[in-house]
């Protein structure tokens, strides 16, 4: 069995979620293994713009199993959104989507824990869009 891995150098913005759209043509199962909804990727796929959070691009093909892993911190509310999005623009899930049952949740005092810490920090802050990553990340060590 082959694996494919791709792995990010940066923060972001550098096309990971494009390039793993090409690569799951030829994949029988996507993983998403770290990160929370604070980053996303557009990708057109079938003349329509799709722009995903947490669901790993492959679920736009059809016969593919996604799956939300371990190591990714889950906001519920924006997980809901996103699935209710795709189902909107016509993208069926069901049981092509699996989500780990070790993946962490992103709950309301994680949000309100990054906003406090981002204010106290004044002009130190370092811009976090305050979605709760890394507290959620923090709170699981």
């Amino acid at each position: 069995m082959a694996n494919t891995i791709l792995v990010g150098a940066q923060w972001g913005d550098e096309g990971k979620g494009k390039i793993i759209d090409m690569l799951t043509a030829k994949a029988d199962i996507v993983v998403r293994s770290q990160g929370g909804n604070n980053a996303g990727h557009t990708v057109i796929h079938g003349g329509k713009k799709f722009i995903l959070h947490l669901i790993p691009s492959g679920i736009l093909r059809a016969r593919k199993i996604c799956v939300i892993g371990n190591g990714v911190v889950i906001d519920p509310l924006a997980l809901v959104k996103e699935i209710d999005g795709l189902r909107h623009l016509g993208v069926k899930i069901g049981r092509n989507l699996l989500i780990s049952d070790c993946a962490h949740l992103v709950l309301p005092y994680h949000r309100a824990l990054d906003e406090q810490r981002e204010q106290l920090k004044g002009r130190g802050k370092i811009g976090t869009p305050k979605r709760g990553i890394g507290p959620a990340y923090g709170a699981q060590a």
